[in-house]
């Protein structure tokens, strides 16, 4: 009788621990590619950074590290394709690193776009597609969001590797908030609505009405 008793408590346990295996498969499994590559993206840009990062807004004080982009769209907007930060600096900005394949940047594109039509006179938008630095998409897969999404606002690419170091990309997406004089409000990593980006976007564009000399 109690051979019989500790077998079936052995071929429960077995059972159990079986069943649990399989349970741990199916989540892998159901992360998806997609899902895994934004896990590895995280976990590679915070190497580069020396940090772990978390999500929401971290005040840094600072200047922007100048660099080089090319624009898919929104030429007419801020005056020509090939910039540079520096040359955009006047208003404040909305700078968004993104990816082709990152669901959470396009979970937060309509927002952008929203707050863009919404802001376009008083802030600038700039989206640089950061994907072929994160393994996170190419910049056809970049292109081909903007088009699905019916994204307006200026966004383009760089071909300088380092801006994930330079602006503390630890995250995908990763936001910059930055004054007009080229000073940094505040850095966002993750995913933004609408809500927070007029919070944040509401003491900035103050700042600027308050500072501007008179004509």
């Amino acid at each position: 009788m109690a051979r019989s008793s500790t077998s079936r408590r052995s071929a429960a346990a077995a059972k159990k621990a079986s069943n649990d295996r399989r349970r741990k498969n199916m989540w892998f499994g159901g992360l998806g590619a997609a899902g895994l590559a934004v896990v590895v993206a995280v976990i590679v840009l915070s190497s580069f950074s020396g940090n772990s990062g978390s999500a929401g807004g971290n005040r840094a004080d600072g200047v922007v590290e100048n660099f080089s982009f090319t624009l898919f769209q929104g030429q007419e907007r801020l005056g020509a394709e090939k910039l540079d930060i520096d040359q955009i600096l006047g208003k404040p900005i909305v700078l968004n690193f993104w990816a082709g394949q990152c669901p959470p940047c396009r979970a937060e594109m309509p927002d952008l776009q929203e707050f863009y039509e919404g802001s376009k006179d008083e802030v600038t938008l700039l989206g640089i597609d950061v994907g072929q630095f994160t393994g996170l998409g190419s910049r056809r897969d970049a292109r081909n969001l903007l088009k699905e999404l019916e994204i307006t606002y200026p966004a383009g690419f760089t071909g300088d590797g380092s801006v994930v170091r330079k602006y503390k990309v630890v995250g995908m997406p990763t936001t910059v908030f930055i004054n007009p004089d080229g000073t940094i409000f505040e850095t966002w990593s993750g995913g933004l609505n609408l809500d927070i980006l007029n919070r944040l976007t509401g003491p900035m564009i103050d700042q600027a009405a308050r500072e501007q000399v008179p004509s």
